[in-house]
């Protein structure tokens, strides 16, 4: 695995490695304090994000182990930053099976990053010494962290243990999924297209997909979207296969000649508002669809991708929980005959998209998520008509954003019914031979669903 020790940028000079590590370095130390990937990399410079991201993803796939082995070489933590580089370095170099580099040129660069940056070119020889003894002792301090479930796993220790309890058959399988990257799913629009001619197009310009669920192709590797045919004319979106999902299970079975009300209570970025609306200009159905979403920088999201779809919906910045700040204005005061409530989340099905939020997430978050759940749950039921439908999901797989929140719901609600739902959806490709009963078809994200039925007065 002998790459070059710079990576060419389109349109500017080389980078070289030792950059993108002390860069990617930089950025793992803003997530330890506090910081979402995603702004950790809009720091980074323009011609440094590609590379730095990609090793950045690895690096948080792989935290648990190179923390493990830093303990090993320095049982005493290093200043922030020079123990920042020495986990990117183990990261990334600790499996050669894995490593996006020779691990002895991971190591070569590492020590140059650590010799460039002021603050931490004081403990140059120091990652030198560490890293030179990781090279020449791999196996026995890997095989010196095999008892470390976080090394292991590469989740924090509470995690592991809430899937254990939660999902006793398949804790392993979605923690091994979640150390994986997800693969690039895009969604069709049902009145533009359909995904066995879509698929023919991105075959005439040599991109490999395969069909997943009823409207959704996956790719074998991702592109930049500018490069999928009628990305600009709306024809195709990227959506995962779970969220593709929501649509159908709330839609199916309405009446496409009535003028509903529709309500997706919180909407942002979009994708599922878009879908909603796909869905009734392929019927032709005069539904009105309400899009809601507490964060106005979020709700411009929202317009731009309809936008870019052709699709028009109100639009509200409101709060869900406090349906008297905008129910008037979304429907007249009117009852609602479906919604959407794709509620917040510890977003603990899609690991795989967003690998830092695993180290992000506290177990605390789990409780007041669940409780903000449910007053979501609460303050939306009364706004269905009766003979209405409800739509519960959450990108989670722990039971207490899950099945365990609509156990309750239904214990303390007896005019609602659950309707044949798909449940907890687990992340990665369903292993056929066991029957999983909770997973559908082909590849996806975590997810779980719950459709309810109000009943009649």
């Amino acid at each position: 695995m002998n790459k070059p020790t710079s990576l060419p940028t389109q349109g500017a000079p080389a980078v070289a490695l030792s950059q993108l590590l002390d860069a990617t370095a930089l950025a793992l130390q803003a997530v330890r304090a506090g910081q979402s990937g995603t702004v950790a990399l809009e720091t980074t410079a323009a011609a440094l994000r590609p590379g730095v991201q990609a090793l950045l993803f690895q690096v948080l796939r792989h935290l648990g182990r190179a923390q493990a082995l830093r303990r090993q070489l320095a049982p005493r933590n290093p200043p922030p930053r020079v123990d920042a580089l020495l986990c990117t370095a183990l990261a990334l170099a600790w499996d050669p099976q894995t490593a996006p580099y020779a691990p002895f040129t991971l190591v070569n660069q590492a020590v140059e990053a650590a010799k460039r940056h002021p603050a931490t070119r004081a403990q140059a020889s120091f990652v030198n010494a560490c890293l030179r003894r990781f090279l020449r002792e791999r196996d026995t301090l890997v095989a010196a962290t095999q008892g470390d479930e976080v090394a292991v796993w590469n989740h924090p220790t509470w995690w592991i243990q809430r899937l254990r309890r939660d999902h006793p058959d398949q804790w392993q399988q979605i923690l091994q999924a979640n150390n994986a990257p997800a693969p690039m799913v895009l969604r069709i629009s049902k009145s533009k297209s359909t995904p066995a001619l879509y698929q023919q197009a991105l075959e005439a310009i040599n991109i490999e997909a395969m069909a997943v669920g009823s409207e959704g192709l996956a790719l074998a590797r991702p592109v930049p979207v500018q490069q999928l045919p009628g990305f600009a004319e709306g024809v195709v979106s990227v959506q995962d296969a779970a969220a593709q999902m929501a649509a159908p299970l709330l839609l199916n079975g309405l009446d496409a000649a009535q003028p509903l009300r529709v309500l997706d209570a919180c909407a942002a970025p979009g994708g599922k508002t878009a879908h909603l609306l796909e869905w009734a200009a392929a019927l032709r159905a005069p539904w009105r669809v309400t899009a809601l979403e507490v964060d106005a920088a979020r709700a411009e999201r929202i317009h731009d991708n309809l936008h870019r779809l052709g699709l028009s919906a109100q639009v509200l910045v409101a709060d869900a929980a406090v349906p008297a700040d905008w129910w008037q204005q979304a429907s007249g005061g009117e009852p609602f005959d479906a919604i959407l409530l794709d509620a917040p989340c510890t977003a603990s099905g899609i690991v795989r998209r967003h690998p830092d939020v695993r180290w992000l997430r506290r177990e605390s978050d789990v409780a007041q998520l669940a409780a903000q759940q449910s007053r979501l749950l609460a303050a939306l039921w009364p706004l269905l008509r009766p003979g209405g439908r409800l739509l519960y999901c959450t990108c989670s797989v722990f039971r207490a954003e899950g099945d365990g929140q609509i156990a309750a719901f239904l214990a303390h609600n007896t005019d609602a019914r659950l309707l044949p739902s798909p449940g907890h959806l687990f992340p990665g490709s369903p292993d056929k031979r066991d029957g999983l009963r909770d997973n559908g078809p082909g590849e996806h994200d975590g997810f779980f669903y719950a459709l309810l039925h109000k009943a009649s007065a």
